[in-house]
């Protein structure tokens, strides 16, 4: 018999360390090649790694909630052989050469797991908060399976959200029974499988009618209030929370770039109606049938638009020179229970309006579930973040470290806008931006967001 030591890799670019979240073996155990070990917290991610050896559990060298450093031995594996041996102990860089081929093992493993049906809360920036509504599982290899989509940022929270007491569900002001409720029986069928009362959804639709996306963002929005009561006061009079991990890494990245890169900041209020009529023909498209839409996936087309417009805007800064990238690794903001995460979708440029749609999607998925990795994190060369989602009009977002341009979607309402002369009802958003003024001047960065603007105005543009 041989027992062999596994020793903490590298899995991500420049790790040093990690926390151990939790073991999924215990001495004894018997494992199989690429049986989930351990569950480990980078200042990244979660990350499962897998056994590079068939055999029994021995011991377990780190416990739960420990910080170990890369190249440090976390568990023995006793595995068939003729003798006795102990691996000796290796350098950062051997672990992490060493174990290299089980971290690609590991992000397969889990890349084909099914998503799991819970509602873990994580919120996509851009998408709102699901719930079971955005659980499904993957059919047919890579092609995702119809689900139905998150809340996108339409309009504002109700005002009976808003407003709800410490209760299963918000109270809610009734709709008198002079006021039919409008749905299509797919509609019905989905606020039923939600446990949504259509008497309580505003409706958006041209008719007066619910639309799916009603009935999503009542969903979330339930989800959000439903779980709101005002404890009472602990007898603890402080709690002190490590500063580790996503935490760790969000402190020192916006203490960098906030004070390392000045920031200017421009807004707009732009009238999306064309835009919210676009999604909803993309919606009923049988090209689209399954795939998640909302006004974000215009935004990000419109932002990859209007970067090869203005190519500075997709740039870095490195004190001896300006790096322009001549593709976009477009980042959305996520906001996630382990705190805020940017993920990005790698050469954006080159995608379809689809398979940029279907990018992300796995992006909100993988977020949900904690699985976003490393890679998907790192290389970004502009980002967005929809604050709409949280009903917020605007805001001041700070750059992501390495990047020189970030924009926010606000929430999407109708507001009076005056069109040929008259005064009508229209979708209204406000887009902020903020850029790195070393690198972008004030008229580059108008001129870029009066593109991205454009785009949402008039989503034609887009064929040019």
């Amino acid at each position: 018999m041989t027992v062999s030591k596994f020793y903490l890799p590298d899995v991500g670019e420049g790790l040093t360390e990690a926390e151990i979240v939790s073991w999924k073996v215990k001495p004894g155990d018997s494992v199989a090649i690429n049986d989930v070990l351990v569950e480990i917290e980078t200042a990244k991610s979660l990350v499962e790694l897998p056994s590079p050896y068939e055999g029994q559990v021995g011991e377990l060298l780190a416990q739960e909630g420990e910080t170990v450093e890369v190249g440090t031995a976390i568990i023995t594996i006793t595995t068939a052989g003729d003798s006795m041996l102990t691996a000796p102990t290796p350098t950062l860089a051997q672990a992490a050469m060493a174990n290299e081929v089980f971290v690609t093992d590991a992000s397969e493993v889990a890349g084909a797991k099914d998503a799991k049906e819970e509602a873990s809360g994580s919120v996509l920036v851009g998408y709102g908060v699901g719930g079971h509504a955005a659980t499904r599982r993957r059919r047919g290899g890579n092609a995702p399976a119809p689900t139905p989509p998150a809340a996108p940022a339409v309009v504002t929270p109700a005002p009976q959200a808003v407003a709800a007491p410490a209760a299963k569900r918000p109270v809610s002001l009734p709709v008198t029974e002079a006021v039919p409720v409008i749905a299509k029986p797919p509609i019905r069928k989905l606020a039923k499988d939600l446990d949504v009362n259509l008497a309580e959804v505003q409706a958006t639709g041209i008719a007066g009618e619910i639309t799916r996306d009603d009935v999503i963002r009542h969903a979330s929005q339930a989800s959000v209030f439903r779980n709101i009561q005002t404890p009472e006061w602990p007898e603890e009079r402080e709690e002190r929370i490590p500063v580790k991990g996503v935490r760790k890494a969000i402190a020192t990245a916006m203490v960098q770039s906030a004070f390392t890169a000045p920031h200017v900041s421009v807004f707009v209020d732009v009238d999306a109606t064309r835009t919210m009529e676009f999604v909803k023909r993309l919606k009923n498209s049988p090209d689209f049938a399954g795939v998640k839409v909302s006004p974000l996936l215009i935004l990000a087309k419109a932002i990859i638009w209007a970067v090869r417009r203005n190519p500075t805007v997709n740039s870095t800064w490195t004190d001896k020179e300006i790096i322009v990238h001549r593709y976009v690794n477009l980042g959305v903001a996520a906001a996630t229970p382990r705190g805020l995460i940017v993920p990005n979708v790698k050469d954006s440029q080159e995608m379809s309006l689809l398979e940029l749609a279907q990018s992300l999607e796995k992006l909100t998925l993988d977020a949900r579930d904690g699985k976003t990795s490393p890679a998907d994190m790192a290389g970004g060369t502009i980002t967005v973040t929809n604050i709409g989602v949280f009903g917020m009009d605007t805001g001041t977002p700070i750059l992501n470290p390495g990047e020189v341009g970030i924009l926010a979607l606000g929430t999407i309402k109708q507001k009076p806008w005056v069109v040929d002369g008259e005064v009508r009802p229209r979708f209204v958003t406000t887009l902020g931006a903020s850029f790195d003024h070393r690198v972008v001047d004030g008229d580059v960065a108008s001129r870029f967001l009066a593109d991205v603007a454009s785009v949402v105005e008039e989503p034609a543009l887009l064929l040019d």
